[in-house]
């Protein structure tokens, strides 16, 4: 019963506009919105039970809640890394003591995926209709996109699925964040300098990618399970790489991102969702997926402006002194 009062209240924020009032994607938010509380069963009614409320009070701040959202909306599609820069203020914010309070703040990164998801959803609504067209058989283009999002998805899916507890045990921690920022921002900066001979508007078009090309994406991709190193500029690198313009390339990474972040919140919410929902409740993550999707939309606008006018070079500079004052921090 209190999964469908929290997917009532959210039913206003579906009418931003014409193209939110679509059917399909106000089914996307109830299913995102679904996949972000499954898991919390009888846990999550306990856990706003009446008579453990006052014992157990919320761990999650509004103002938290807020500032994860933020970040988490306007990093995600950016080649800074997301998760690098939540790690970082779940650190800040003091977040990660115990190692319960750590997997509730690992996962509730992870889930709050959803507002930026949402974001891509409904500024890409129109490629989105034309994926849909292509699996109805009405679209040659939008169903060689969708079969190459999904080979590009496969490498990520096992590699997930193989070594994600040993990531999780080894590379959630500041430093080899700081790490992956810095590597990140010598490659986007390498790249600058290799396209100073290149024109970024030479390449093929994201319908013409081949799913060779596709196949090399979701490998190149697998290097953001390393925290820091972002997926989108993994995926946007590989793209390069592959012959995509630059413009094709990001659209092309805004796009894979709604298959693999949606397996992820989905994954991480079946095995994870009672643990988060016990330990912030509801409304709280809520509010930090609502803040990411406003957030998010900001960002993906502020990103495909930015790259016109001064492509990646910025983001490497950016990732380069973020590094060298995360190491500067844990030093002192």
């Amino acid at each position: 019963m209190a999964l469908f009062c929290i997917l009532h209240e959210i039913q206003p924020f579906c009418h931003f506009g014409p193209i939110v009032e679509h059917l399909i994607v106000k089914r996307y938010l109830y299913v995102v919105t679904l996949l972000f509380l499954m898991g919390s069963g009888t846990t999550a009614i306990e856990a706003a039970d009446p008579g453990t409320s006052d014992s157990s009070p919320p761990k999650l701040t509004a103002l938290q809640a807020v500032i994860l959202g933020f970040v988490e909306g306007a990093t995600e599609y950016l080649p800074v890394s997301s998760t690098g820069h939540l790690l970082i203020v779940e650190h800040l914010l003091g977040m990660d003591g115990t190692t319960e309070q750590t997997e509730a703040a690992h996962s509730l990164a992870i889930c709050i995926q959803c507002g930026a998801i949402l974001a891509v959803v409904v500024l890409y609504f129109g490629r989105i209709r034309q994926i849909i067209r292509g699996l109805m058989g009405q679209d040659a283009d939008g169903l060689r996109l969708l079969v190459n999002m999904l080979v590009a998805f496969m490498p990520a899916a096992v590699i997930g699925l193989l070594f994600s507890k040993w990531i999780k045990q080894h590379l959630f921690g500041v430093l080899p964040v700081a790490v992956a920022l810095f590597v990140g921002g010598i490659i986007i900066l390498l790249q600058t300098l290799r396209m100073r001979t290149t024109d970024a508007d030479k390449g093929k078009e994201m319908t013409h990618m081949t799913w060779r090309a596709a196949l090399f994406v979701g490998i190149v991709q697998c290097l953001a399970f390393w925290p820091g190193f972002s997926r989108s500029l993994a995926t946007i690198l590989g793209c390069r790489f592959a012959g995509l313009r630059m413009t094709a390339a990001v659209e092309f990474s805004f796009l894979l991102g709604l298959i693999t972040l949606t397996a992820a919140t989905a994954y991480e919410g079946l095995k994870h969702g009672a643990e988060m929902i016990t330990s912030y409740g509801t409304a709280m993550p809520l509010i930090a997926l609502l803040t990411a999707f406003f957030a998010a939309v900001v960002s993906v606008q502020f990103m495909v402006n930015a790259l016109g006018k001064y492509g990646l070079a910025p983001f490497g500079y950016y990732r380069i002194i973020l590094a060298m004052v995360c190491v500067v921090w844990l030093i002192d």
